[in-house]
This record gives C-alpha cells, structure tokens and sequence, in this order.
C-alpha cells in the first residue's frame, strides 16, 4: 500500500464575503478513513470540493504527498477518485461511452486497449451496470446514474476515495455496494466520506463536524 498523506492547513473558504467555514487543519493519511458531518447547506460539499482540488481555498494551504513525494495540484486528479452530485455524466452517451472517456481523462497511457476494456468491464460488473452499458445515459434512473459514478471513480484504482453523499438514490443493493467498497478501501488507501447518513457515518473511525468550524 503507499502512503499517502492530505495536510489541510487553516482552510478557509468564502462566497461573496460569507464564510462557509474557516480554520480547517487536519492530517487525512493512508489506513484511515474520515466523514464529514454538518447540516444540509453547512458546508460540507465545499470542503470536499477544496479537499478534491476543484475549488481553491480563500486562505490556508492543503497538499498531497504519495510515498513521500509531493504531488501537484494538476496531477491530484490520477490518484482520486471522485462521487458527488455536482459531476456530470453526458446523457447522449452510452454508460461504456462514459466510462471510456473518463478512464482515458484519468490514463497515464500506458494501458493496452485489452487492460482498459478488461477494467471499465470489471468495474461495470462491479456496480452491476453490465447488461445496461449499451445504453444512453438519459434512459437511466438517478441511481443508475450514482453507481455509474461510482465505477468511474474506482476505475483507476485510487488511493484517494472521496464519496461525497454516496448512498444517494440507491437502494439496499446499491446501499450495500457502498459499504463493501468503503471497507475495501480502508484496507489500501484513504476514505473520506461526506454524509449526514447514520450507516454511512460507521464506515469512517473520525468523524469532522464541518460546524466547529464556523
């Protein structure tokens, strides 16, 4: 397993002169598994996106370091995998079309056309989105669409997970899902999760509350 280390450092993060929250320090490394609590419109979804590198913070600092190399923010993106609301899938693609394009975006190159169609395979079967990836993605349900993101996310087998509100949408099969993904990836890399779910929330060993800081 290589380890892996997020240092966040007096984050703060503000819209239009509002704080959405400020002060924010804390170690995520490799072997743990953290959640993000707070109330719907607290902030929690922010912070995700500053931890994800989506958005830049107002003040403080966050870096990466793998094996103790650092890792700069345009690279971050190779070794995370991302769930969320906010990314969007294209409705005039196929669930493959999806997934392809994305596993490229995310590619070093180096994969054979065998091992990238062997993984969006795997990963397909993983989500049990098999027998549907011939088709367009607007004929897909919201949770169809969760678990496609959810394979787009482990497609390259990150040592980052990042799921923000996974189990949304989804039923017990796809609630389960989560949970067995959860436990695999505390057993190879980092998991934090951002949810206000009670299930989900025992899946992590710390627990950050977004409110303390305000």
């Amino acid at each position: 397993m290589l380890i892996t280390e997020i240092k966040c450092e007096n984050l703060s993060k503000s819209f239009s002169g509002k704080n959405i929250f400020k002060n924010f320090s804390f170690n995520f490394t490799s072997g743990s598994s953290a959640v993000i609590t707070g109330r719907n419109g607290s902030g929690k979804s922010t912070l995700v996106k500053v931890i994800s590198n989506l958005i830049q913070p107002s003040k403080g600092k966050i870096s990466v370091k793998i094996n103790d190399k650092q890792i700069p923010g345009t690279d971050y993106f190779r070794y995370t995998g991302l769930v969320s609301p906010y990314l969007n899938l294209y409705d005039e693609l196929t669930g493959i079309e999806n997934l392809t394009f994305f596993y490229e975006l995310k590619s070093d190159g180096k994969s054979t056309e065998s091992e990238k169609n062997e993984r969006i395979e795997f990963y397909l079967n993983k989500v049990n989105m098999y027998e549907r990836r011939n088709d367009v993605i607007r004929t897909y349900s919201t949770g169809m669409k969760q678990k496609l993101k959810i394979a787009f996310a482990l497609m390259n087998q990150p040592e980052i997970l990042i799921l923000d509100e996974p189990g949304s949408n989804l039923d017990k099969e796809g609630k389960d899902l989560i949970k067995n993904i959860c436990d695999e990836q505390k057993e190879k890399g980092l998991l934090i999760l951002a949810t206000n779910n009670d299930r989900e929330k025992e899946y992590c060993s710390e627990i950050i509350n977004i409110e303390d800081y305000k």
